[in-house]
């Protein structure tokens, strides 16, 4: 109950927030979950050895998801320049700089520099993507003013649609027919029946529903939806890995019956990059 309870107040925010408001709110949203997340992946990283900064760490999260989601957005008037380099070339700098302002030599030191960069660009690169997904090219500028398409809040969520239906075909399959299991050691839950269920309901909700929202051909939506629904799945075994890596069952206690801001938006993660080069450049 308290997990059902949880989803019927995160839905309507998430949904209404996508459609009814601008595509900074989604930005906005977007950039919340990042930094939530990180301090949930700061945490397992400690447990894991590595010593992240939280501001430090939650800054570079948090510039890396604006660059991405501003990134080469030819849809607004006066194209904002694509800035992830430099806030990729900013992030190496200050990890390094990090590591020398301690001031002494230790085993772990490459291990932090590496879990603040990993940080930033697991967590903010995909997020920003996912926003920019919302505005996008949604947006037409005319001489004098700015029109905001509906297929621009479409877009995001038929992504959303996608991975519920694959997450729940993964779910409902593996009760009811999983026999072998996928990757015991990561997610001993997890089969292959499901997994398969996952890819097949995945594909033809994006193959189904992305003709109302695309002009692409069904084959290639269909191709689209099994990416999508098989990167979801990696992206939820990356983070249940790094979960039982550090010894923790959820990555916090945040969501009510669903455990934290991470362990929601694990396939996320991974799908959102496929997604936005097909938006950004097959579409």
């Amino acid at each position: 109950m308290t997990r059902v309870l949880s989803a019927l107040v995160m839905l309507p925010v998430v949904i209404g927030t996508i459609w009814f408001l601008p595509p900074a709110a989604t930005f906005v949203l977007a950039l919340v979950a990042a930094v939530l997340a990180f301090s949930e992946y700061r945490s397992m990283a400690g447990a894991l050895g590595a010593e992240v900064p939280m501001i430090t760490g939650a800054t570079l999260v948090a510039l890396l998801c604006f660059a991405m989601w501003r990134a080469d957005n030819d849809g607004l008037a006066g194209a904002f320049p694509n800035v992830v380099y430099l806030a990729l070339m900013a992030g190496l700098i200050v990890a390094g700089a990090a590591a020398v302002a301690r001031g002494r030599p230790a085993p772990g030191s490459l291990a932090d520099a590496a879990a603040m960069i990993f940080g930033a660009v697991y967590l903010g690169l995909p997020l920003g993507a996912l926003a920019w997904t919302r505005g996008g090219n949604g947006v037409m500028a005319t001489p004098d003013f700015i029109v905001d398409l509906p297929d621009g809040r479409l877009r995001v969520l038929l992504l959303m649609a996608v991975i519920v239906v694959s997450d729940s075909a993964q779910y409902y399959t593996g009760r009811a027919f999983g026999r072998r299991p996928l990757a015991p050691a990561i997610s001993p839950k997890k089969t292959v029946e499901g997994a398969i269920g996952g890819v097949v309901f995945g594909t033809f909700a994006m193959a189904l529903g992305g003709q109302y929202v695309f002009a692409s051909p069904t084959w290639i939506l269909a191709l689209l939806g099994a990416a999508i629904s098989l990167l979801g799945i990696v992206g939820d075994l990356f983070e249940s890995l790094l979960k039982r890596s550090a010894g923790i069952k959820d990555s916090s206690h945040l969501i009510p019956g669903h455990g934290g801001v991470l362990d929601r938006i694990d396939s996320w993660l991974f799908a959102a990059p496929v997604y936005y080069v097909f938006v950004r450049f097959v579409a």
